[in-house]
């Protein structure tokens, strides 16, 4: 299990999927528009948790109404919706107060206020530091990886979930912004120290390019921010002439649907994308003309790739673009969409399902790849990219 201070979820989303920091999705106008009552128009979230099938026992009225009811009584308008949410069946509903929701909606734009660690649990319960990003507070202070995570605050972490031990990186309890401090327990082999860092806006990371041996091109897209596409299109667009392209979409939990198809559209002249339902009226995403279709193409995938990461393999498999390589993908194929609450909270509910071009839904199934493949599973796309006529 890792994680790392920009991307976790908000501290009440524990409904199975706070283990892969996953984003919030939006659809395109006409199914979750992002125009939520009173915000001006600011984009909202389609939450892109992963799940089997589910429906809604509970409408978004009687959410709405068990918090206005609450209000009225002078109790907790989150709380009340809480309950609502947890009686409703929905296994992936959430309630969001405000202040959450914010960040949330500000992860996907690419920013995000924390010190710039990833981290994990070793299996004797340790937090140890696997990437420390650069230009961030914790580069600045010497911070690196495989670095011991001792205490944050003057509260020991040994044994804490990696969920909330990035909650207390962020300083989620108190709502902390960019500026404040926080104190880090800090061991590297026979040495500890204490180390005070100061929060900072820093940006995410989540499509990184690199250049195999042979003229590989490998894409990797941990999360759908915003302006991942234009970046997977400026990858393409210069990577070696006559080479084929890894889309590396392991672990990737999703993201914005918008940023997926537009990924989808790097690679696809036009054609659909993906249908879904919102309450029953079908709908249809579409990708953008003018993407490359000739490019040797293998897309990597394993148990943790999620909601529009799926959606998009699914896409490029169908429509014949692609060749999936790696382990069955999680299975989620719901689109949940956000109401106001009167105290400013925020609560989603799943209003549909999405399926592939070909009609196939993903939902508690996931995406079965062509070839299976765990360890080694890039060395197996380099072979299978040659095969496709690539000469690594």
């Amino acid at each position: 299990m890792s994680g790392r201070d920009p991307l976790c979820s908000p501290r009440r989303f524990g409904r199975g999927a706070a283990l892969t920091f996953v984003f919030a999705g939006v659809l395109v106008a006409g199914a979750a528009t992002g125009s939520l009552p009173g915000d001006g128009g600011r984009a909202a979230a389609d939450a892109a948790r992963s799940a089997g099938p589910t429906r809604p026992v509970s409408p978004p009225e009687a959410v709405t109404r068990a918090a206005e009811e609450a209000m009225a009584d002078g109790k907790s308008p989150l709380e009340a919706a809480e309950r609502a949410v947890s009686r409703s069946g929905d296994r992936w509903a959430a309630v969001y107060s405000e202040r959450e929701y914010e960040e949330f909606a500000e992860s996907l734009d690419g920013q995000y206020t924390g010190v710039g660690l990833e981290a994990r649990r070793e299996r004797d319960g340790r937090i140890e530091v696997t990437k420390v990003q650069a230009g961030s507070p914790a580069a600045a202070a010497g911070i690196r990886a495989g670095d011991r995570l001792r205490a944050v605050d003057g509260r020991a972490v040994d044994g804490r979930p990696v969920t909330e031990v990035v909650s207390l990186l962020r300083g989620d309890a108190t709502d902390a912004p960019a500026g404040t401090t926080v104190r880090l327990g800090v061991e590297r082999g026979t040495r500890a120290w204490t180390q005070t860092l100061r929060r900072a806006r820093l940006s995410t990371d989540s499509v990184t390019v690199r250049t195999l041996a042979g003229g590989v091109t490998v894409i990797r897209i941990t999360a759908f921010t915003k302006g991942s596409g234009d970046a997977v299109r400026t990858a393409v667009d210069t990577a070696p002439a006559g080479t084929g392209i890894v889309l590396d979409l392991r672990g990737n939990s999703g993201g914005l649907v918008t940023e997926a198809v537009s990924t989808a559209s790097a690679f696809l002249d036009g054609g659909l994308v993906a249908t879904y339902d919102v309450d029953g009226e079908q709908r249809a995403l579409h990708a953008d003309s003018g993407g490359d279709t000739t490019r040797p193409l293998v897309a990597l995938v394993d148990g943790g790739t999620m909601s529009a990461a799926e959606l998009l393999t699914g896409a490029l498999r169908d429509r014949g673009r692609a060749v999936v390589v790696g382990s069955r993908t999680f299975g989620k194929g719901s689109v949940q969409m956000p109401s106001r609450l009167p105290d400013g909270s925020v609560a989603e509910l799943t209003v549909g399902h999405y399926r592939t071009p070909s009609g196939r839904t993903v939902d508690g199934t996931g995406v079965t790849p062509d070839l299976d493949a765990d360890d080694g599973a890039l060395e197996r796309a380099q072979t299978v990219l040659s095969g496709l006529g690539d000469a690594p």
